[in-house]
């Protein structure tokens, strides 16, 4: 064991590398040399799902009930092979009109609707708060088991957990536009996926080969153990909960708002998807390898006297090997600090654009008059949310019962985030969906899971009654949490998914089919199901009304500053041809449609819209005028597949003619052969016919036989 000064300095010091390599990954970008901006980077920023969860829950999972552990990553692995149809699709539209967040699409999917973001971001908040807490429990446990003390680890949390604040600000809030990548916070995380696998590899590979004599030895003292019996049965009942548990992560892995930022928003390529494909699976694969043997080892060796969740770490200290606990603790910080930096980051974008200027907007309460306050003043709204995102989660982990596991927590917040799967999925591929199904789906989806898993779980900590538990909600037995409805068959969670998952299913298909869409939903349902038929977002003809292109171009530079913004419509001004000062509604449509993409980026899709129509004034639209509208629309999709056509029809004769081209080459080859040979023939008989003349004539004297 090592003193509890020396520790939190190696975690200090370790945090300060992290600061240095994130620096010197902005450096690089800067320089146009970017170090992370390739497959292999992109596919180990993925490995942020991996956290201490992970590397500690994993294990502390496995020793209770054996591979019950595998859901968790086999979910994953089996949606990377969907990522070509589904992740692709979502970095497509992310990119094409300038989203943010996870947040942000489902706004903007559902005709742009401020309130939808709004509740899809209090949920993420609400989800994530106890997956922080989480981290900062593996960070405290795990200071705990390497110093032995009983009464720091708490401080060593607060102190973790204001550098990790401290790096988020830093790194994550230096530019006002999220879609400008984060190349240094990036390559933090890269690295700190690549420890937390040698780490774990290393301590796995020490108490598989170090301590026993490899995995035969392992299971076979385990089999030999009792107590240890159960893990080597797998109840039918079990079934259940490993379909739930793998459908879950199967999901979350694009849904988790850290997930998305690093899949989505950071995604340099969508090519980079091919070799994620397999990079990804290949990683949950190699930090998965020494799990069962760790958690067997460790109730060999520990019986029931160490929380499992602590073998990862206990193990390599009860052999004295200092060098390996320290790069354990190394690799299980890594594994928590890398989930906590991203998912603040991106819940602080989403607070910011989704909740709180959306609310300011409202009340007429943000004032956009001075070009230099409302980019200082989103900054400030983005780093105080990561103060108090941390916060509350610092909050959590003090009032959790210790009695809960890390696994435990990790699902509280998966089953939130999972409410999000019908809104998102259905409205990639279904475009009858409305804002009203979707928010209904998620509000009924996340009702279910509060009163199954989170106020259950504060219940469990004694600041809820525990009357909910044992006696139902308002005294109702069919109204209890963990048998909601008098159903008894299930764990808590797959109990809590299933009755979730059903009343967000029923409300968002039911809603949808007894709701109409409004024209921007309408729009949006196109934009987005079809995006792979469509070359550039669609053009922004159906708008109607008054407006200056100076306003739109000055609501530009107050958000994204003179530089910037002059860049944009010098390069807008070129594609469209758009010359500078025309008010012609017909042009000014396409920079409104432009000014908006823009803004987007920066506050929302919803606050965007908000803040562009703040500068013009939009008028209603007749009839005949949309149908007018539409029809030139339409006039323009038909040309295009007509030049489509044309194209694959120029391609198709292109292939004919070089498919004759080398069927001539053939034959000019055999023609060559041909005459090649008739020559050599001819020549031969030829040749000796010569050499036997100029004998003849050259020996005058030869007998007539030889003549």
């Amino acid at each position: 064991m090592l003193p509890a000064w020396v520790t939190l300095l190696i975690a200090m010091l370790y945090l300060a590398l992290l600061f240095a390599i994130a620096w010197w990954g902005d450096r690089r970008a800067e320089q146009g040399r970017s170090i992370v901006g390739n497959a292999y980077g992109y596919a180990l920023s993925l490995a942020v799902y991996c956290t201490a969860w992970t590397f500690y829950g994993s294990v502390g999972r496995a020793a209770s009930e054996g591979i019950g552990f595998l859901p968790i990553f086999v979910g994953p692995t089996l949606m990377m092979p969907l990522s070509w149809l589904i992740l692709r699709k979502m970095i497509r539209i992310s990119k094409r009109y300038r989203i943010t967040s996870i947040a942000d699409f489902v706004a903007s999917r559902y005709g742009k609707s401020a309130t939808l973001g709004g509740i899809i971001t209090i949920i993420a908040v609400l989800g994530g708060i106890p997956y922080i807490a989480l981290q900062l429990k593996a960070i405290s446990y795990s200071f705990l088991i390497i110093t032995g003390t009983t009464d720091t680890g708490g401080q060593t949390a607060f102190y973790v957990a204001f550098t990790l604040a401290l790096f988020a600000i830093l790194f994550g809030t230096r530019h006002l536009n999220p879609l400008e990548r984060h190349e240094g916070m990036v390559a933090a995380i890269t690295f700190e996926s690549i420890v937390k696998l040698l780490t774990f590899l290393l301590v796995g590979g020490f108490v598989t080969y170090g301590m026993f004599d490899g995995y035969a030895d392992i299971f076979t003292r385990a089999e030999g153990i009792p107590a240890l019996e159960n893990l080597f049965r797998f109840e039918p009942a079990a079934y259940s909960d490993l379909m739930w548990m793998t459908i879950l992560s199967g999901l979350v892995v694009v849904l988790l708002p850290r997930q998305f930022h690093m899949a989505v928003v950071e995604n340099v390529s969508e090519a980079h998807i091919s070799k994620a494909m397999w990079l990804f699976p290949l990683y949950l694969l190699l930090i998965n390898l020494f799990v069962l043997p760790i958690a067997l080892g460790g109730r060999i060796y520990f019986g029931n006297t160490q929380a499992a969740d602590g073998f990862v770490l206990a193990l390599p200290i009860a052999a004295d090997q200092s060098f390996i606990s320290v790069l354990t603790f190394l690799g299980g910080l890594s594994a928590a600090t890398g989930m906590v930096i991203v998912a603040t980051i991106t819940l602080s974008t989403m607070v910011s654009n989704d909740l709180i200027v959306p609310t300011l907007l409202r009340l007429r309460k943000l004032d956009i008059g001075d070009r230099m306050v409302v980019p200082r003043f989103l900054l400030l709204i983005r780093r105080t949310a990561i103060i108090g995102i941390i916060a509350l989660g610092y909050g959590y982990f003090k009032l959790v019962p210790t009695s809960y596991t890390l696994v435990n927590l990790g699902l509280i917040s998966f089953a939130a985030i999972a409410q999000f799967a019908p809104a998102v999925f259905g409205g990639l591929f279904w475009k009858q969906a409305t804002k009203l199904g979707a928010m209904s789906g998620v509000l009924a989806g996340s009702c279910i899971w509060g009163v199954t898993l989170l106020i259950p779980s504060l219940a469990e900590s004694g600041w809820v009654s525990n009357s909910v538990i044992t006696d139902g909600y308002f005294g109702l037995t069919w109204l209890r949490p963990y048998a909601l409805f008098g159903q008894t068959d299930y764990s808590s969670l797959s109990h809590s998914l299933f009755w979730s998952f059903l009343f967000n299913i029923v409300a968002f298909v039911g809603v949808s089919l007894f709701t109409k869409q409004s024209f921007e939903e309408q729009k949006q349902a196109v934009a987005f199901v079809d995006v792979f038929k469509q070359k550039q977002a669609l053009p922004g003809v159906a708008w109607k009304g008054q407006a200056r292109a100076e306003d739109l171009e000055n609501l530009l530079k107050r958000f994204l500053g003179r530089r910037r913004s002059t860049e944009l419509l010098t390069r807008f001004h070129q594609q469209v041809k758009l010359a500078l000062g025309t008010n012609h509604s017909s042009e000014l449509a396409e920079l409104v449609q432009f000014t908006e993409t823009q803004l987007s980026a920066v506050i929302g899709s919803a606050s965007a819209r908000v803040m562009v129509a703040s500068v013009v004034k939009e008028g209603p639209l007749a009839i005949e005028e949309l149908m007018h509208m539409l029809d030139e629309t339409r006039q323009v999709i038909q040309y295009s597949r007509e030049l489509e056509e044309k194209s694959r029809a120029l391609e198709l004769a292109s292939a004919e003619l070089r498919k004759a081209n080398d069927q001539l080459k053939e034959l000019d080859k055999m023609k060559d052969d041909f005459v090649s040979t008739v020559t050599h023939e001819l020549r031969t008989p030829l040749t000796s016919i010569r050499a036997l003349t100029e004998i003849i004539l050259l020996n005058e004297g030869l007998p007539v036989e030889q003549r």
